[in-house]
Formats: structure tokens, C-alpha cells, sequence
């Protein structure tokens, strides 16, 4: 089987060290039965820096982990709790892996240390997924105050650096630009950072946005073991796709890199970075004054509330930002009171206009 104890341990080699070579053996074992079943790198490489983690917590080798020992660590990191579903899951399936019988381990750990691994991960000392939306209570979407705040400082920063000539003004744009194209369309970070130029094309529901109608992301949020879930996504906010085409026009092509297929280009001629984008959001959400909580998912929720405010069909809404159950839009979406306002009255006198009709 891809990952057995056979196909990664060398036949008649005794390592001077046993203890942790037998430990790296059983990550690249794991490593080469979790690339059999597709899972992304970035997923395998997260999940064995994890269990890289808890080892060096326990000071001890998978073979004399107990679950006591999974208990101090989760009390020990103050984590968020998706976060520790996350680690405890990483734990949960590399344990899996080592214990079962067909891939060997069980048998080399008995002949060459002399103890077997045990599953230490159970029921009653793991975190559950008992909710839909499992992220920090303090991340919300941002009001529309808070997002002009936050804009307004973003054009503030890019004319300042531009009139007093300073380096940095490409960037400056770029990224001011970038998170009008994330709050109008939707998208996650890492959505909007892997966008290429050509991933735009025209609508032909609405011809005066030109090339700029339709967003095609192709690096959506994976299911696990699949690779990323492609969608289309309509403007439907006309000065997003203005700023697009301004900065395609007048600041993409003085890039030296400008013929690389990436929309945001780096000083270096490189694709930006999901960790640029989250640093550049928490330089100007601080000079914004707005609250450390909010990230830059948090522009994606707000997308979702003020479509929906705005009286959008929340199915349309839905589709846009490739949620595949409604439920998952409904956790995103935080109505204001003059929203809620307006829909109570509606439905009142749709109430009230049936009773006048007749109706019961």
C-alpha cells in the first residue's frame, strides 16, 4: 500500500539514531498516503508541521503519546476553536495512519523500540463541529461607514505618495485597488490574490461594464481532497470594475513584470501574496481606526450583508460567492436595523394589502 512501512523503510539499515528516524519515516509514509488520495500539498505540509508541534510539546515519540498529553496541549495554546478541531483532526488522522495494520508501523515500532502507538485523540477530549461558523465572535462584517473609512484612507494613501513622488506608489495603488476587486466581487484572499489578468471577460447582461462583467475565480475554496471549486462572479458594482480598468491601463503596465499572467504584480515581478494582502489590510484598518479584530474575510461578509440589505436575492447571492447550502450565506449575513427596517414594512403591507384584498 502507498505509505506502508515497506516502501518507506530501507531493508537491513539500523539508523544510529532509531527514535527519530522511525518518526521521519512514518511522516513520509503519511505524507505519500495522503498524496495518493489528492490532498493538496499545502494541506499535508500544515498537518505534519502540526504534528511536528505536539511532539515537541510532549518532548516524547508517537509511540508513548497518551491522550493526558493532548489535553495539556490544547489547554496550553489558547487557540480559537477551529483551530483546535484543525489540530486535534491533524493528530486524530496521523494517529489513524501509524495504528492501523496495514500500512506496518504498528509492527516496526514493536520490533524496533518496543512499544506500539495508540490512538490518544477520543471522544471525550476532542472539540466538535456543532455550528456552521466557527471564527472569532469580534469579526463581523464592516458597516458602510467603517468600509468608506477604510477606502478613503486607502485613495488617501496612494495621492500622498504620489504627489510627494515617493517609491511605493505602484504598490500603493495595486493594493488599494485589490481590495475594491475583494469587497465587490466577494472573494476570499488567497480568490483574490491568484486572479489573473484574463480571469475578466465581459457580460452580455450588462455590455457597459465591457471586459470587466464577469470575475472568473479558479482558485475557490477546496473540498477536502479536491482541487479548487471554480465560479463565475457578476459585477454588480460598477466602480469596482472602473478601478480595474484604471489600474490595468495606468499603473499594471509600468511593472517590469507586466507580460506575467498575475492581475497583482509585486515590485519583485512576482504574484502578491496572501500575507501581503492580510499586512496591507492591517496597516490601513489601523490608520482607518477601525477595530484589530476585523481581517480581510471580513470585506467577504460584508459583501454578503450589504447585497442582501440592498434586497438582492439572497439565492443570487449565494451563487456568487459559491456557498453550496444557503445556510452557509445565512451565517455571513448581518442585516442593519434600517435594512431590517425596510423588509419588516414590506412585509407588512404585503400582509396588510392582503387582508384589504380579502385575504386571511
Amino acid at each position: 500500500m502507498t505509505g506502508s512501512a515497506a516502501l518507506v523503510l530501507v531493508e537491513g539499515v539500523t539508523p544510529i539514531r532509531v527514535e527519530p528516524a522511525l518518526f521521519d519515516s512514518m511522516l513520509a509514509g503519511w505524507r505519500r498516503q495522503q498524496q495518493s488520495r489528492r490532498l493538496g500539498d499545502s494541506i499535508v505540509d500544515a498537518r505534519e508541521r502540526t504534528v511536528r508541534r505536539f511532539a515537541e510539546f510532549t518532548g516524547a515519540w508517537p509511540w508513548r503519546w497518551t491522550p493526558e498529553q493532548v489535553e495539556r496541549w490544547v489547554a496550553a495554546g489558547g487557540w480559537a476553536h477551529s483551530t483546535v478541531r484543525s489540530y486535534q483532526g491533524a493528530l486524530a488522522v496521523f494517529l489513524d495512519y501509524v495504528c492501523d495494520a496495514r500500512y506496518g508501523w504498528v509492527a516496526e515500532c514493536e520490533q524496533r523500540v518496543g512499544v506500539t502507538p495508540v490512538q490518544v485523540c477520543h471522544e471525550w477530549n476532542t472539540a466538535t463541529h456543532v455550528t456552521e461558523y466557527e471564527g472569532r465572535p469580534a469579526r463581523r462584517p464592516l458597516t458602510r461607514t467603517e468600509l468608506q473609512a477604510f477606502f478613503d484612507v486607502a485613495d488617501d494613501h496612494v495621492e500622498k505618495v504620489g504627489a510627494a513622488g515617493r517609491k511605493g506608489w505602484l504598490a500603493a495603488f495595486r493594493d488599494a485597488s485589490l481590495f475594491k476587486v475583494c469587497y465587490a466581487f466577494g472573494l476570499r484572499r488567497r480568490e483574490v490574490a491568484m486572479l489573473d489578468v484574463v480571469d475578466f471577460t465581459a457580460n452580455p447582461a450588462a455590455p457597459e461594464l465591457g471586459g470587466f462583467g464577469v470575475a472568473q475565480v479558479r482558485y475557490g475554496k477546496a473540498m477536502r481532497g479536491s482541487p479548487p471549486r471554480r465560479r463565475a462572479v457578476a459585477a454588480v458594482m460598477p466602480w469596482a470594475s472602473e478601478a480595474l480598468e484604471q489600474y490595468l491601463s495606468e499603473v499594471r503596465p509600468r511593472y517590469e513584470a507586466a507580460a506575467h499572467p498575475a492581475l497583482w504584480l509585486t515590485e519583485r515581478g512576482g504574484r502578491i501574496s496572501p500575507r501581503q494582502v492580510d499586512d496591507r489590510f492591517a496597516l490601513w484598518r489601523t490608520r482607518a481606526g477601525l477595530p484589530p479584530e476585523l481581517s480581510v474575510h471580513c470585506l467577504r461578509h460584508s459583501y454578503v450583508s450589504h447585497l442582501i440589505e440592498n434586497g438582492v436575492d439572497p439565492l443570487f447571492v449565494q451563487q456568487q460567492v459559491g456557498h453550496s447550502w444557503a445556510s452557509t450565506t445565512a451565517v455571513y449575513t448581518h442585516v442593519g436595523a434600517d435594512a431590517k427596517n425596510r423588509m419588516l414594512r414590506a412585509a407588512l403591507d404585503g400582509v396588510l394589502g392582503g387582508q384589504q384584498d380579502g385575504y386571511r
